[in-house]
């Protein structure tokens, strides 16, 4: 089967395994916090999505764009998993060593098509 170009990336493979770790933990959250489940998976996804949009972008401008946009989102995710771990929904130091690592492989990902 064919790939797309985006799937060989280590940062897609990576922020795709987050995104499903998350939705199956979220999942186990009370009702009552049904909006900042919303919010967290709608940031999670966001991460590959971006990824994956920004790789069929033959515009470097554009690409940049997204791939920006993927890191964006991840900080946000950063800042809900913060809150979870504050009103015990979750463990941020469960998620932290990934979520810096995907930072980084972003960063890089954006400084290589400048």
């Amino acid at each position: 089967m064919e790939q797309f170009n985006f799937e060989n990336l280590n940062v897609y493979q990576l922020s795709k395994k987050l995104s499903i770790d998350l939705i199956l933990i979220t999942n186990k959250f009370p009702i009552s916090f049904s909006r900042i489940k919303d919010q967290l998976i709608g940031a999670v996804i966001s991460i590959p999505l971006n990824l994956a949009e920004g790789s069929g972008i033959i515009s470097k401008k554009d690409k940049i764009n997204f791939y920006k946009n993927s890191r964006a989102s991840l900080y946000e995710l950063y800042a809900i998993i913060d809150i979870c771990d504050s009103i015990g929904l979750l463990k941020k130091n469960l998620f932290s060593d990934r979520i810096l690592l995907i930072a980084k492989m972003l960063s890089k990902l954006i400084k290589s098509c400048l």
